[in-house]
């Protein structure tokens, strides 16, 4: 397999030759890690945890024990997966065709799960795929995703829905005088037609 220095892959773990880890990642126990996989640097790949065939992650991801990430799920920089997890594949699953017979690969079409920088998903949350999981959103755990979700939004239930606004550092936005409020960082954004953006300093 294509490693970089530093890359910390336990015993247990099983990792296709051709999977790429990138510098400072670590793999544990039990972990797979699927053929053509490609992880940026420094993500941590727990326990249990299944990486599909080509699935590519960016830079410090997390993904928690038993979460399982099938191809061909694209993730950005900084996502955090957490414990349990699915990130599914198949939008019509059958595991035989019309005439009975057993699918084989060549049977479906998959479909992926895209999740942009910094957003996280919430324990034994589950994303239906085809979907975009927006840059610093938060999926609440336990839910149950079946449409793409904005930027910095919050979603939770069944299926899930935005329940309000969240920053950078995942703390919930407060609003003041038509405009919102990082309780954290006081960093500022406005909402306009459903989406959210970051103001300047100067706006």
């Amino acid at each position: 397999m294509n490693t970089s220095p530093g890359v910390r892959i336990v015993d247990s773990a099983d990792v296709a030759d051709d999977a790429s880890i990138g510098a400072g990642s670590s793999i544990w126990h039990l972990a797979q890690v699927r053929e053509g996989a490609v992880l940026g640097e420094n993500c941590v790949i727990g326990r249990g945890a299944y990486i599909g065939t080509g699935v590519t992650l960016g830079d410090n991801c997390k993904v928690q024990n038993y979460a399982l990430v099938y191809e061909p799920a694209a993730l950005a920089d900084g996502v955090f997966i957490g414990p349990g997890v699915v990130l599914t594949n198949d939008t019509y699953p059958r595991a035989v065709n019309p005439d009975g017979s057993l699918k084989s690969a060549h049977d479906w079409e998959s479909v992926g799960v895209e999740i942009a920088m910094g957003a996280s998903i919430g324990a034994r949350a589950v994303c239906v795929a085809p979907v975009r999981i927006g840059a610093w959103s938060t999926v609440a755990a336990g839910s149950v995703v079946t449409r793409d979700v904005p930027d910095f939004a919050l979603v939770a239930g069944v299926p899930a829905r935005r329940i309000g606004w969240v920053g950078r550092s995942g703390r919930r936005l407060v609003e003041a005088d038509g405009v919102w409020i990082c309780p954290d960082t006081n960093a500022r954004y406005v909402e306009r037609d459903g989406t959210l953006m970051e103001l300047n300093d100067d706006e």
